[in-house]
């Protein structure tokens, strides 16, 4: 049972929601660790994503993701699995897997591959057939930079093919794509971004705590929030709700 809220915080957004979501990073957690954390922290995760290709070997997968499933929190495979299917030449396999283990969100990337355009959009819009699809733009190369312009052009492409919520690439390190390699976010992206397309059809992957604020800041507490670790749900829960020092004066309007 949670504590009544005696502080007179701003309410959040209950799950299940469609915006403030947190999307958290499973690298090869056991079961024992999944009861732990949802145990803990499951009010505010909102999707999990089985980080790149570890889905693949990891053993009792299908126990896994039933556990997962029974507790209320959608999965998704990295999209780097998927870009390894595309380079195998074995999509309609992958597809087929996908449906096997039980899977209803996928997500579609090309941040390590060279695909081509119209071939991810071809692909979003049929995993969409069968599949809540994340789709991502950027590089996972922390030297390719692209121009606001063709981040925008990207994400309304991709919307329209079918992708539920487009994520924007920074690693699970957070030094890529909206990122510079220092962790420092690309601040004049994120606001031509935010100025054509409705934020809540964004997930802005930030794994780092003073991103994590930044973002909160920027945007507002709810904000989607993607590649948190498995130990960071909490922390990032008290940025969104105004309990730590980095967010407690913008979220408590302390300094107007």
């Amino acid at each position: 049972m949670s504590a009544p809220d005696f502080l007179g915080l701003p309410p959040r957004v209950t799950k299940p929601r469609n915006v403030g979501l947190t999307h958290v990073m499973d690298k090869g957690l056991g079961l024992a660790d999944i009861r732990s954390m949802v145990e803990m922290s499951g009010g505010f995760i909102d999707i999990v994503k089985l980080g790149w290709g570890t889905s693949y070997v990891t053993g009792m997968l299908r126990e896994k993701l039933d556990l997962y499933s029974s507790l209320g929190i959608p999965v998704v495979c990295g999209g780097t699995l998927l870009e390894v299917a595309e380079a195998r030449g074995r999509i309609n396999e992958y597809r087929q897997w996908l449906s096997a283990q039980g899977f209803a969100c996928v997500e579609v990337s090309d941040g390590t591959i060279d695909m081509p355009r119209e071939r991810k959009l071809e692909l979003i819009s049929m995993f969409a057939e069968d599949f809540q699809v994340l789709s991502e733009v950027g590089s996972k190369d922390a030297e390719e930079i692209f121009a606001p312009y063709q981040w925008v052009e990207w994400i309304k492409e991709e919307q329209a093919a079918g992708a539920w919520k487009v994520i924007t690439e920074a690693r699970e390190s957070g030094t890529a794509g909206i990122f510079r390699t220092s962790g420092e976010v690309r601040s004049g992206l994120i606001d031509e971004i935010a100025h054509e397309i409705d934020i809540s059809n964004l997930l802005f992957e930030a794994p780092q705590k003073a991103q994590q604020a930044w973002f909160i800041k920027h945007l507002g507490p709810d904000v989607n929030l993607g590649n948190i670790p498995p130990d960071e749900v909490i922390p990032l829960e008290t940025l969104r709700r105004g309990l730590r020092s980095d967010t407690m004066s913008f979220i408590l309007g302390l300094d107007t």
